[in-house]
């Protein structure tokens, strides 16, 4: 099994999904004319607008801290430092580029997720691939496909392996033991489930922000006591990046093998995940590209900011010349090297929180997904709700020298599945997003009403744009 997990991987991840992904990013940038440049600013004059009109639902705000919960993780602390380490510093610039294209992509799932949404038994809007596949598309069977493997990924794996990696920053930092983690772990997020997706929702708000503004200080700190510096780093990531540093071209193959696939992995754009979060929100504009634009900020902030702050720490520690230490190691090493011995403390921190959001963000990724299979009431919620916190208690004790292969493996199902449906259903995406544009140009708050476009493909739910 692990052997064929390996193939598995290898072939998505090193084959199709790097060529499928970068190609459905350059599609959309085109077919949507460069969005995520024309309409940069829009995606921040748009974030903070207030969504009163409906109580059972969340912010705009509120769903992009959701999806930054589940992106902004280990793969911001411990992939940026695996892809210099195999890729060369040159990587971040190909990350850069990944995530350029990759905010297009993030906008059409997104929009899509708030096109196609549904209220279940509570009132509460529901949404995410599986939903436009069945309305879209009308392909019940791939969206019970796309369902499964959202819960074995996000329902099982992914919980089990966030756990167990606070479990171990903490017993190596502090020497807890792994069953105390996990109990606090459970029990923390047994009380927010309580509340439901609101809840989840208000705590991202709170801790998403305010322990990424800490680490973004933190790397603005570093930056400014090491100011002179900065351009050499810059140079060397530019330089690096088309092999102008290197004896040959294997070096430049794998600076862009290594940026690409950390990119991909940590913004989550193609990936299908975040219109969960997407369709859980009240947009303001009451217009499902609304929601495109939030979340195509998610990709910029995820990439573009965060993973820049970590590269840029981990560079002016080490310049041109190669480290043993790799992974979250390396990130620890370069911090402590710049700012003493409390930067272990931080990390540690930084780690547990991140890593707890994501725990709680993966539960709503799921958990949307209930209402497809008639499950979307007390007994069925409650059930999944054991379930997934068993997973999560039984993650922070295990050893998991399998589980990350089996949790890349299957995110990368869910990633081709979500980007053939979204690329299929591109005729929608770019109604959708013109028929926004042209009320915005009209100085006008856009308003989505079904009469607006005649290219819809198949059927939104009745009343739900009213």
């Amino acid at each position: 099994m692990s052997d064929f997990i390996g193939f598995a991987n290898n072939l998505l991840w090193n084959n199709v999904l790097i060529y499928l992904l970068v190609g459905a990013g350059i599609w959309f940038s085109y077919k949507l004319a460069l969005l995520q440049v024309r309409h940069f600013p829009h995606m921040f004059q748009i974030l903070f607008n207030k969504s009163d009109s409906d109580k059972k639902a969340i912010s705009s705000f509120q769903a992009l801290m959701t999806s930054l919960a589940a992106r902004v993780g280990t793969g911001n602390l411990a992939g940026v430092a695996i892809a210099i380490t195999l890729g060369g510093p040159g990587a971040i610039f190909w990350m850069w580029v990944i995530a350029f294209i990759g905010m297009a992509t993030g906008f059409a799932e997104s929009l899509l997720g708030q096109l196609y949404k549904v209220r279940n038994s509570d009132g509460e809007f529901r949404g995410g691939p599986a939903y436009y596949i069945t309305m879209g598309l009308n392909k019940p069977w791939l969206a019970f496909g796309f369902s499964l493997c959202i819960f074995i990924g996000y329902g099982l794996v992914f919980s089990s392996v966030q756990a167990n990696t606070i479990a171990d920053a903490l017993q190596n930092a502090y020497q807890v033991d792994a069953e105390y983690s996990g109990l606090v772990i459970v029990v923390l997020a047994a009380f927010i489930f309580m509340g439901g997706v609101r809840a989840v929702a208000r705590t991202a708000s709170v801790i998403v922000p305010i322990m990424g503004l800490a680490y973004l200080v933190l790397a603005l700190y570093i930056c400014l006591i090491n100011i002179e510096q900065i351009p050499a780093v810059l140079m060397t990531i530019f330089s690096s990046a088309f092999g102008l540093q290197e004896a040959g071209s294997g070096a430049l193959g794998a600076a862009i093998i290594n940026g690409v696939k950390r990119g991909l992995y940590s913004n989550e754009a193609g990936s299908g995940t975040v219109p969960h979060a997407a369709a859980c929100a009240t947009p303001n504009p009451h217009h499902p590209a609304a929601q495109g634009y939030v979340q195509m900020l998610g990709v910029f902030i995820d990439t573009i900011v965060v993973c820049t702050a970590t590269a840029l720490m981990i560079l002016l520690v080490l310049g041109t010349e190669t480290s043993d230490l790799t992974g979250i190691r390396l990130t620890q090493y370069a911090i402590t090297e710049h700012v003493g011995h409390w930067g272990n403390h931080f990390i540690s921190l930084a780690i547990c929180l991140f890593c707890f959001t994501s725990i709680i963000a993966n539960y709503v990724y799921a958990e949307s997904n209930l209402h497809l299979f008639k499950l979307d009431n007390a007994y069925g919620r409650w059930g999944f709700i054991l379930v997934f916190l068993s997973m999560t208690f039984w993650g922070s004790i295990a050893a998991l020298p399998d589980v990350w292969a089996l949790a890349d493996l299957s995110l990368g199902i869910l990633t081709v599945i979500n980007v053939a449906v979204i690329l299929v259903l591109t005729p929608t995406i770019v109604a959708v997003t013109k028929d926004y544009n042209q009320q915005l140009q009209g100085n006008k708050s856009p308003r989505f009403t079904l009469t607006k476009s005649d290219k819809i493909q198949g059927y939104v739910t009745k009343n739900i744009w009213k």
